[in-house]
């Protein structure tokens, strides 16, 4: 069994990068006009940009607040502005502002805008968790102006939690896609894999998401068969991620495999390889010259590093 010894949260459990917002979101309040209006007038707003977060700092980067005068003349009318909660006793509200091409310019003096994912390094992990609950928020009123059940605009409501169709009186709320990524394992080998999609050095775990009236178990299995041939046996859960790329949650799993061969679907799989734990743990670490594993802020390194690290029975 592989136990976590990473960083963890008051109940024990693993707390990967992107979770952890100290935010208090309550939810409760969100449909209380009056009550968000009076935190929205004190509160910081976080600017997003097409999909680019808004930072400030050098080595270490936090998130940038904005004030009022200077980002609300940005964003056109009827843009998405979101409540994310409280941070103690202030309020946090995420507003797009991507209609305006010169934004960066307008807030050069504040922050910068910049994309979340490479930033996620060198974000202070708060601040990571809080910017990924905003990107993702703003991203999903995006996507979802249209009702899917009768095609007419919709409008915002519950504080940015919710979209209402006027037309057929429908409600949307955000949704997240389940995801399972899994280190294959057998004896003291672990498979990991190169997409097709990825650059060919790269090399990672397995995943995918997770299908209608199917559970954890039956996804890891099915996606380690489809895309690797393999049967997988025993199947343990590790840790979950929030991934706002655009909109999973990433759980964590072990499988163990009942054998080594492989058939790799060539749609999906450019090659796989079975890494033994020391070399596993250089590719992660960047010691494989040509190849490289997946990032630290990823759950794909950190299952890799749990099994590679984990003592003997």
């Amino acid at each position: 069994m592989v136990r976590s010894r990473g960083a963890v949260s008051n109940d024990g459990s693993m707390m990967l990068p992107f979770a952890g917002s100290p935010l208090n979101r309550l939810s409760e309040k969100r449909p209380d006009a009056a009550w968000i209006a009076a935190r929205l007038h004190a509160g910081r707003i976080l600017p997003l940009w097409k999909q680019h977060v808004f930072v400030r700092g050098e080595k270490l980067l936090g998130a940038a607040s904005v004030p009022h005068e200077a980002v609300f003349p940005l964003a056109a009318p009827g843009a998405a502005c979101v409540f994310l909660g409280l941070d103690g006793e202030e309020a946090l509200f995420a507003l797009d502002v991507s209609a305006a091409e010169n934004a960066g310019e307008a807030l050069k003096d504040h922050g910068e805008f910049r994309e979340l994912r490479a930033s996620a390094p060198f974000l202070r992990k708060k601040d990571l968790a809080i910017l990924s609950q905003a990107k993702g928020l703003i991203e999903w009123h995006v996507r979802h102006g249209f009702c899917s059940r009768c095609g007419a605009a919709t409008a915002i409501g519950d504080a940015g939690h919710k979209r209402s169709c006027p037309r057929c009186e429908a409600e949307h709320f955000p949704r997240t896609d389940p995801a399972v990524i899994m280190l294959a394992t057998h004896g003291e080998e672990c498979l990991l894999a190169c997409n097709k999609n990825w650059s060919p050095e790269f090399y990672s775990t397995l995943a995918g998401f997770v299908e209608p009236g199917e559970s954890i178990e039956e996804a890891v299995r099915r996606e380690l068969f489809e895309e690797a041939g393999v049967a997988a046996g025993k199947v343990s859960y590790f840790a979950s991620q929030p991934w706002p790329f655009p909109s999973s949650l990433m759980i964590g799993c072990f499988a163990e495999c009942e054998s080594k061969a492989l058939t790799l679907d060539p749609n999906e799989i450019a090659d796989a390889i079975w890494f033994d734990k020391k070399t596993a743990l250089d590719l992660i670490e960047g010691r494989i010259e040509g190849r490289r594993g997946p990032m630290r802020v990823a759950i794909a390194y950190h299952l890799i590093r749990e099994w590679a690290t984990a003592p003997l029975p």
